[in-house]
């Protein structure tokens, strides 16, 4: 069978030259860059993941090691479908050498699968392992069948480590242990609420009972439903995975049908402070996971710079307050250019593959190894993972809002600025 990777690599077995500077020894053909390909969703309900994309393709654009890259950059549009098909527009008109994506299953998994069937390398990241590994599976419901990838490899926590967070949060407060669950019917939603891999059994297993109401379809505009569930079970806690526009909805109306509860541990929808703000005053102490802060103790192997310097870095150019995801693309470019740096062929899919599979980088979100630490056997090839935190959004004077580390049970060496404290 003719694959694309078979093409590439007789047209490409001859005329490679060493790079001059910047990597270690990559081969470029014929003089010509590297091409790398990046999706993300730029517009629509998840853009606020990709507010910092600008600001990292050029900084990488800038950098000397980046100048041996060219970066075709797509926009999947918050949309599944989407993702896809501009997957394959890079793989097949622009003919990448390694496809890098982020944010989301929503993105990162129909653009991996894409890439897995076309035999070219993948690096992904923003969307917990289980969604990414299990969600493309032929059977999710059969561990047995199973499979590993091997063109494809994402780099960042699962649910196993969120659930330890946020558990470690609202153990810190005085509750009654009644959860409420806001799982929409998406990636994020069906893996947070599985009764195997999911929240319920961890959450069962410490004592705390789960108001699941079922899944909604994003962008539903009436959470009455899930509200006056949650009040009939007394629920004082609320998580889930909703997107940014959906807890706004959510938010509001529950603060309008009188329901307040102690705590409320809220992934993707409060990762940014634009989605914070949105809620005026009553975004005080929502509570989140942090993947990435200012304060996270890791220097970047592509410019050396600590995770302060990135942040502020941002800020100073854009105005803006620095965001998660900032970290996360960053690495994915550091990824590419230590990649890039140990294979002889750029153009070789296999040889690719095999440097991401032996990467052991000191990056700007910690060490990124597919060493399997972690990991159950049928993912450990394909999955590193990296730290994660809890923070609680604290309004400051005069408006806005800052993100304090409140939790650091999971991974001491990332430094809490406060104590969990109720929303009141």
């Amino acid at each position: 069978m003719i694959t694309r990777r078979n093409l590439l690599k007789t047209s490409s077995a001859a005329g490679f030259t060493l790079a001059a500077s910047g990597l270690a020894a990559p081969a470029i053909a014929q003089g010509a860059k590297i091409r790398l390909g990046y999706v993300s969703p730029q517009s629509g309900p998840l853009a606020a993941f990709s507010e910092a994309d600008q600001y990292i393709l050029n900084g990488f654009a800038n950098s000397e090691v980046g100048a041996n890259f060219e970066v075709i950059v797509k926009d999947s549009q918050s949309n599944p479908n989407r993702a896809a098909d501009v997957a394959g527009e890079l793989i097949v008109d622009d003919e990448i050498d390694m496809m890098l994506v982020a944010s989301t299953p929503e993105t990162t998994n129909p653009v991996t699968t894409t890439c897995e069937a076309e035999e070219v390398p993948c690096i992904s990241t923003v969307a917990p392992w289980q969604p990414w590994f299990i969600g493309q599976q032929g059977n999710p419901g059969d561990p047995s069948s199973w499979e590993r990838f091997y063109y494809s490899y994402h780099f960042f926590w699962g649910l196993e480590d969120i659930i330890g967070v946020f558990t470690a949060m609202w153990n810190q407060l005085d509750t009654n242990k009644s959860v409420g669950a806001l799982y929409p019917n998406d990636g994020d939603g069906n893996a947070w609420g599985d009764p195997v891999v999911g929240f319920p059994p961890v959450l069962a297993d410490q004592g705390y009972t789960l108001s699941d109401p079922g899944r909604y379809q994003n962008l539903t505009d009436d959470f009455s439903a899930q509200i006056n569930a949650f009040k009939q079970s007394n629920v004082e806690i609320v998580t889930g995975v909703p997107i940014p526009p959906d807890f706004t909805t959510f938010w509001t109306q529950a603060k309008q049908q009188g329901f307040t509860p102690k705590a409320a541990s809220i992934g993707k929808a409060i990762l940014f402070p634009q989605a914070v703000e949105a809620l005026g005053d009553t975004g005080h102490n929502l509570s989140s996971e942090v993947w990435w802060s200012p304060s996270h103790p890791f220097n970047s192997s592509l410019t050396g710079e600590s995770s302060a310097d990135l942040a502020g870095g941002f800020t100073a150019a854009t105005g803006r307050q620095w965001t998660q995801p900032i970290g996360f693309v960053h690495a994915l470019f550091e990824m590419a250019a230590d990649v890039m740096g140990r294979v002889t062929d750029s153009g070789d899919a296999d040889a690719v593959a095999e440097a991401i599979a032996a990467s052991q980088l000191e990056s700007i979100v910690g060490r990124i190894a597919f060493d399997g630490a972690g990991l159950p056997p049928f993912a450990a090839a394909n999955v590193a993972k990296t730290p994660l935190v809890g923070g609680q959004w604290r309004l400051r004077d005069g408006g806005g809002y800052d993100l304090v580390i409140v939790d650091n049970s999971s991974a001491p060496n990332i430094p809490t600025g406060g104590a969990m404290e109720e929303i009141s």
